[in-house]
C-alpha cells in the first residue's frame, strides 16, 4: 500500500481492485469506447484507435485531448475538429471526462528523479507522474502508453521497474513489450516500448508479433520533390564519392562518426536531426509527406504547418501501424468488440488485428504527385 503524493489517498494492491466481467462502462457496451489522448501530438494514437475499433465494429468518442505544443494543437484541430487544451500539469483530473480508456505517448523527459523513494511519489517531476494521477482518479478500465526503447533499461531498468510498479499499484495488471516499426509493414526501422494495462479481472493482453509485409520504399517516396529538399552539391558529392545509388530507392544513412549506410527503409526519424542524417539515395532530404508516410498516417491527414514543425511533428509521432495492432490485441483480451484476427499474435492469443490494407481504405491510399 502507499499514499498518493497528491490527493492523499490510499492504493492498494492491484488484485483487490481488478473487476469482474464484463469489465465495460455502459457506453462501451452499447458499442462506443471513449478515449483520451494525452501527450496527443499530431493523433497518431487517434487514428490507430479509430482504426482499430472500426475493424472490431466498435464506434469511438474523444472525449479529451491535451498536448502542450502549439503548432500540434494547429494541426490536431483541422484533422480532428477540436483543438486540444495545453499543458496537462495544469488541468486537474476532476476536469476530465470519464473515459474506457487512456492513451499516451509521454515525453521522454529525463528519468532521473524515479529511484529515490518507490511507487507513485516516486513519479512526481515526471510527466509520467501525470498519467498516473488520472488513472488513480478517473480509473479507465484500460491505457495503452508509449515511449522510447531506452526507456527499458534507463537506470539498469529500475525506472521501468518503478513505473510498472506504481501503474500496478493503482489497480492495473500491467505488461509491457518493444516492438519495431518494420514489423508491422511500415519502411522506417523504429523500436518502441508500449506498456499496457487494465483493470479486468478475466482480462488478457494480447500482443501482435508483427511479422506484416513491409510497404516497398517506392510506395512512399514522392515523385515530384522540390529543389528546395536536394542537399548541396558538397554535401551530394561528398556522399557519393563513397557510394553510388543502385537500382531500388534506398535512404542513406550517416552516423555521427561519419560513416554512410544504404537501407531499403529508413531509419528511425527524429524531431530535427532526420532532415540532415537521412538522405534518398544520398541526394536529397524527406519531404514532410514522406515522413508522415513512414510513420503510417494517412494520405488524408492535412499538413497545414510550416516544412520544419511538420517534420518535428512526424520525428516527435508514433508509428500508426503498431499502435493500432497493441490497441487491437487489447481491445481482443478484453472482449471489446468482435473477434476478428489478422496481424500474427503469440501463441496464447486471438487478437483482433487486421492489416494495414483490412482497414481503411485512406491507410492504404497510393502516393498522390503533381506534375510541374
Amino acid at each position: 500500500m502507499l499514499r498518493s503524493p497528491q490527493t492523499g489517498t490510499t492504493v492498494t494492491d492491484a488484485s483487490t481492485q481488478l473487476e469482474k466481467p464484463p469489465c465495460l462502462t455502459d457506453a462501451a457496451l452499447h458499442g462506443e469506447l471513449r478515449f483520451i489522448d494525452l501527450f496527443c501530438g499530431i493523433g497518431g494514437f487517434r487514428f490507430a484507435i479509430e482504426s482499430a475499433a472500426n475493424a472490431g465494429g466498435l464506434k469511438t468518442r474523444c472525449v479529451f485531448s491535451s498536448d502542450i505544443d502549439k503548432s500540434c494543437q494547429k494541426a490536431y484541430g483541422v484533422n480532428f475538429g477540436e483543438a486540444p487544451v495545453g499543458d496537462i500539469t495544469k488541468i486537474s483530473a476532476p476536469e476530465i471526462p470519464d473515459h474506457d480508456l487512456l492513451l499516451a505517448g509521454f515525453p521522454c523527459q529525463p528519468f532521473s528523479i524515479l529511484g529515490m523513494r518507490k511507487g507513485f511519489e516516486d513519479t512526481r517531476g515526471t510527466l509520467f507522474f501525470d498519467i498516473a494521477r488520472i488513472l488513480e482518479a478517473k480509473k479507465p478500465k484500460a491505457f495503452v502508453l508509449e515511449n522510447v526503447k531506452l526507456l527499458a533499461g534507463h537506470d539498469s531498468g529500475r525506472t521501468l521497474s518503478r513505473i510498472l510498479e506504481t501503474l500496478r499499484e493503482l489497480g492495473y495488471k500491467v505488461d509491457y513489450k518493444i516492438l519495431n516499426a518494420l514489423d508491422f509493414g511500415l519502411p522506417q526501422k523504429r523500436e518502441r516500448i508500449w506498456i499496457v494495462g487494465h483493470r479486468c479481472i478475466d482480462g488478457k493482453i494480447h500482443w501482435p508479433t508483427g511479422a506484416v509485409k513491409r510497404k516497398p520504399l517506392s510506395s512512399v517516396l514522392e515523385k515530384d520533390v522540390p529543389r528546395k529538399f536536394f542537399a548541396s552539391d558538397h554535401i551530394r558529392n561528398r556522399r557519393h564519392a563513397v557510394m553510388q545509388p543502385g537500382p531500388q530507392p534506398m535512404i542513406w544513412h550517416e552516423n555521427k562518426a561519419g560513416h554512410i549506410s544504404a537501407y531499403p527503409y529508413s531509419c528511425a526519424l527524429r524531431a530535427g536531426a532526420s532532415y540532415n542524417y537521412l538522405l534518398v539515395d544520398g541526394i536529397r532530404r524527406l519531404t514532410p509527406r514522406e515522413m508522415l508516410r513512414l510513420q503510417g498516417f494517412p494520405e488524408s491527414f492535412m499538413v497545414v504547418c510550416s516544412d520544419s514543425e511538420t517534420r518535428k511533428q512526424a520525428g516527435n509521432s508514433l508509428p500508426v501501424n503498431v499502435a493500432s495492432a497493441v490497441i487491437a490485441g487489447l481491445l481482443s483480451g478484453l472482449g471489446w468488440g468482435r473477434n476478428q484476427t489478422a496481424y500474427p499474435v503469440n501463441e496464447n492469443s486471438s487478437a483482433l488485428q487486421l492489416s494495414l490494407m483490412e482497414k481503411t481504405k485512406k491507410y492504404d491510399a497510393k502516393p498522390k504527385t503533381k506534375k510541374r
